[in-house]
């Protein structure tokens, strides 16, 4: 697929791997945040789950070691770094907005964050190969 000029809304794992070196995915997810520097006004976005999780997920995984706040203050630092290139994406979605794919627990965040960047004109940019309507960053 190539990549569609505009706004990429990282889901919380590619979010992850962007921010944290120590990340299996991290070389993955950077090497296509690099790429993106010859596209014309790409934007990464983040949301309040995005965010949120990616403070959750980093303060409970003892593999990394972080505390909320140690996670917090990652996230401002990544996203200040790259202050021209991030914008956050308010949510005003709800569950009458999930898609008609979503039949089981476990797709409700992926089907929020796909509508949510699709009606900001973006698109959910994430590693997992089963979203629907998602771009899958490369290998």
């Amino acid at each position: 697929m190539n990549l569609p000029a505009g706004i990429y809304l990282l889901d919380v794992n590619a979010l992850l791997a962007l921010g944290v070196a120590d990340h299996e995915f991290h070389e993955r997810v950077a090497r296509w945040v690099h790429t993106m520097g010859s596209i014309r006004s790409p934007h990464l976005a983040t949301c309040s789950i995005t965010e949120l999780g990616f403070a959750r997920v980093l303060a409970q995984a003892p593999a990394y070691g972080f505390t909320v706040i140690e996670a917090r203050a990652l996230l401002l630092r990544l996203k200040r770094a790259a202050s021209d290139r991030f914008t956050f994406i308010p949510d005003k979605h709800g569950v009458a907005q999930l898609p008609a794919w979503v039949k089981t627990p476990k797709q409700i965040t992926d089907g929020h964050l796909s509508e949510l960047a699709n009606a900001h004109g973006g698109i959910l940019a994430t590693l997992d190969e089963k979203i629907p309507r998602s771009y899958v960053i490369p290998r």
